[in-house]
Order: structure tokens, then C-alpha cells, then sequence
């Protein structure tokens, strides 16, 4: 498996100093469903109903402190909203979530269970060794999966050799998770700092382990 660096731009920094980052880089096996992973989503998501409602989003510091970024870097986070606030107000809605893959999906419970967006994608389909999170510019090419294009404008984004490939609104097709990946790389935003980060990324990582057979893992925590 490759070595990637993760860097955080000046003007990312400049505009939301606060930002703390942690990246999983792991070997695993996919499949298109794991029935153990989704016993434990609907049981995860009956007591999170039951703890919690669509206006207790409002209390949530991950999520807020993503909106709040999402401003200062020049985004409206209510039209284009976190993945981790999508997610939340979904369940809470009473909708189930999409049922993609393994892969995706216990990404999907991870981010729901700590608030933060998180970003999955295939390593291999990456290019270049560095990627770098900066702020998304006017007319920027960017196709979001099942979004089609996205405007990126004043978005956090992370960038390879190409362009950018990951928002917390929504990663981008050409670096997507699929059947086929074998090297993952999950990149966990913690723009609410770094309480509680650890203990988020090690929920994250025994689910890989439980559910896609991850090994080889490497934790990287960056800012």
C-alpha cells in the first residue's frame, strides 16, 4: 500500500483554526452487504431516536463546528449540507439510510455516531502521494457521488495531483469506494477540534476490522 501525506493549506487554517484531522489507512475486503454490520446500524439507530431528535442536531458540537466552517470558508451549510448532519436527519426523520456497501455503510455509522463527515476512498484510484485540504474555488470541476456536478465554491476540499476529491458534502466519483477496493483510506474531519477524536477513529476502526477484514492499519492525526 502507498504512502500518502495529508496537509492542511494556509487558508484553510487562516479560516478555521481549529480544525484537527485523522486519517485510517488500512488494508480490506468489501462486499456489497454484511448482515451482522446492519443488525448492529438498526439497533444503533432505534437508541439514537430515542435519544435524540431533528432539533438536537442544534446541540451536536461536531456538526455545528462543521456548519460553522462551512461559513467561514463561504459555504451555506444549509443549503449544502455536512454528510454527518445529512445522515442524522435522515434517521431522526424516520428514513432509513442507503444500504451501499460494507465499506460505505459502517463509514456511514461511524460518522453518524461521532457527528464528523467522513471521507472514504479508494487509495489506489488517488494520484499522487500528497493530498492537501484547502478551500474550494469558483467554477472548480467536481462530479459528487450520485450528485452529478458540485459546486465546490468556499467548501473544504481535499486535493490530489488531479483536483479535489473529497468535501464533507460529498466525495467525488473518480475516487470512490467500490467493490473492487482493497486499500481504503477514511479521513475523519474533526472541526470541532480534537476532544473526542481518538476514541471516534478507534469506533471506526473496529468496525473496519469486524466488518472488511482490515489490516495493516495506520492511524495519521494531523492538523
Amino acid at each position: 500500500m502507498k504512502k500518502l501525506m495529508i496537509e492542511v493549506s494556509e487558508e484553510l487554517r487562516h479560516a478555521w483554526p481549529g480544525f484537527k484531522g485523522a486519517a485510517v489507512f488500512a488494508e480490506v475486503r468489501n462486499s456489497s452487504y454484511s448482515e451482522p454490520l446492519w443488525q448492529q446500524i438498526e439497533e444503533f439507530t432505534r437508541l439514537y431516536r430515542e435519544k435524540y431528535t431533528v432539533d438536537s442536531i442544534k446541540e451536536m458540537p461536531a456538526i455545528q463546528a462543521t456548519r460553522q466552517a462551512y461559513k467561514a470558508c463561504g459555504k451555506d451549510p444549509s443549503r449544502y449540507r455536512p454528510s454527518s448532519e445529512a445522515l442524522c436527519r435522515r434517521i431522526l426523520r424516520g428514513i432509513p439510510l442507503y444500504q451501499i456497501d460494507t465499506l460505505v455503510d459502517l463509514i456511514n455509522l461511524a460518522s453518524i455516531h461521532s457527528g464528523h463527515s467522513i471521507g472514504g476512498f479508494d487509495m489506489d484510484k488517488i494520484v499522487g502521494n500528497h493530498l492537501v485540504l484547502g478551500i474550494g474555488k469558483a467554477g472548480e470541476p467536481y462530479e459528487g457521488i450520485g450528485r452529478g456536478v458540485l459546486n465546490i465554491e468556499g467548501m473544504p476540499v481535499y486535493r490530489d495531483e488531479v483536483g479535489g476529491i473529497g468535501t464533507p458534502t460529498s466525495d467525488n466519483e473518480r475516487t470512490k469506494i467500490g467493490p473492487e477496493t482493497n486499500h481504503l483510506l477514511a479521513i475523519m474531519n474533526g472541526y470541532s477540534g480534537s476532544e473526542g477524536l481518538k476514541e471516534d477513529m478507534d469506533y471506526m476502526v473496529e468496525l473496519l476490522k469486524q466488518f472488511a477484514d482490515a489490516s495493516q492499519v495506520e492511524i495519521v492525526y494531523f492538523d
